[in-house]
């Protein structure tokens, strides 16, 4: 990423994905049409992957947040956890993570009941031993991403 431009728009959408094509304009001193053909750009060469609403998950029935920790049961069998796993709306993310465990799960769930299903259907799904830490509290989570360069 060596255009400073496009490194201010990014910062500016990572910060306000519903930025208006003026308000970036604004932003980086480019005119509407300009900002406009530089964002579809970099959509298009995948810089910029989609746009998302970030919910609430407390007012939409989700506010336990863990960390689920999956070592196979078995090193010989095939390392094919997070298709196994895809299924589990539960699950937001699944990252492949070097140390004792393979994958790092990160869920959100209704109520500790929940939780503890879901960590049964994680072990018979996928065929692995499970280690769970729950977050008590978020201080914060979804930061911009400021591009490497940028100024700000």
């Amino acid at each position: 990423m060596d255009d400073s431009v496009d490194r201010a728009i990014l910062t500016a959408i990572s910060r306000d994905g519903r930025a208006t094509l003026s308000q970036l304009s604004d932003a980086v001193g480019l005119s509407v049409s300009a900002v406009q053909s530089r964002l579809r750009r970099l959509e298009t060469r995948g810089v910029i992957a989609g746009y998302q609403a970030i919910l609430d998950p407390e007012q939409v029935g989700t506010p336990l947040s863990a960390f689920i920790e999956i070592t196979p049961l078995d090193p010989a069998q095939p390392d094919n956890a997070p298709e196994l796993l895809e299924h589990l709306d539960a699950i937001e993310a699944c990252h492949s993570i070097a140390g004792d465990a393979s994958y790092m799960l990160f869920v959100r769930v209704p109520s500790p009941r929940a939780l503890e299903e879901l960590v049964r259907d994680v072990r018979l799904s996928a065929n692995v031993s499970t280690r769970t830490t729950v977050v008590l509290q978020t201080y914060y989570e979804h930061r911009p991403i400021i591009p490497v360069g940028s100024t700000e």
